[in-house]
């Protein structure tokens, strides 16, 4: 990577951001010496303008931030750094140096999810049941992903939200390891506009009439969860 660091006489800023949570965490600056240390040792360093030295971030506090990745702007003059950090940044004890709470919101949990599962499909460790998945093939996945959204859908009708909660997960899980298997773009995936989602209402048209509905065999569920399934209009 070619730095521009001429621009302020040997120094370039260097935004920090958690990997995690993607919240801007500080802003610092960086010389030559401390951008190489910080590639060498794999965490923050930067140079004080006040102290004239390097700094790692974290050696008094034990704040260290691990980098995850860096990449440069267009200019190749500013540095945007994401890092797991190992607690608040800010000298005054605040997650940030802008006062602000390091919290992910609770959708980041997919980004999470689907992290470890990429991770999964690319070690494909051993005795482990998401590449047990992987190895058996897309329709014993997509079989499986049926099954969950059957037990999903009598859990939502007639059982309990702890169970519910229970068996969305699962469906979830198993649709994205599902989703894995297939290289869908995950932003493709997951954005909201890039979705369309049919929805097979009571009132239904001819033409989804005259379409034959998905079945999907294996599933053990007994009558009355069966009759639970007829009630309901998908």
């Amino acid at each position: 990577m070619e730095l521009n660091f001429d621009k302020m006489n040997g120094l370039i800023p260097a935004i920090i951001q958690d990997n995690s949570t993607r919240t801007v965490l500080m802003l610092g600056f960086m010389n030559q010496e401390a951008y190489q240390k910080t590639i060498e040792t794999g965490k923050v360093t930067f140079f004080s303008r006040t102290r004239n030295q390097l700094w790692t971030k974290g050696e008094t506090s034990g704040h260290y931030l691990d980098v995850v990745s860096i990449s440069a702007d267009c200019d190749q003059d500013t540095l945007l750094i994401k890092v797991n950090p190992h607690g608040p940044v800010c000298h005054t004890g605040a997650d940030t140096c802008w006062n602000e709470k390091n919290e992910a919101e609770d959708i980041m949990f997919l980004k999470e999810l689907q992290d470890f599962i990429d991770k999964r499909h690319e070690e494909m460790p051993e005795k482990s049941y998401t590449t047990s998945l992987f190895r058996s093939g897309v329709n014993k996945m997509a079989q499986k992903v049926g099954e969950e959204a059957v037990e999903t859908v009598i859990e939502a009708c007639n059982g309990t939200d702890e169970r519910l909660i229970y068996e969305g997960a699962d469906l979830i899980y198993h649709l994205i390891v599902l989703l894995t298997s297939k290289r869908v773009p995950h932003r493709r995936s997951w954005h909201a506009n890039s979705v369309n989602v049919i929805v097979k209402t009571g009132k239904n048209t001819k033409q989804m009439e005259e379409q034959p509905l998905i079945v999907y065999r294996n599933v053990d569920i007994n009558q009355q969860e069966l009759g639970i399934l007829n009630d309901v209009n998908f």
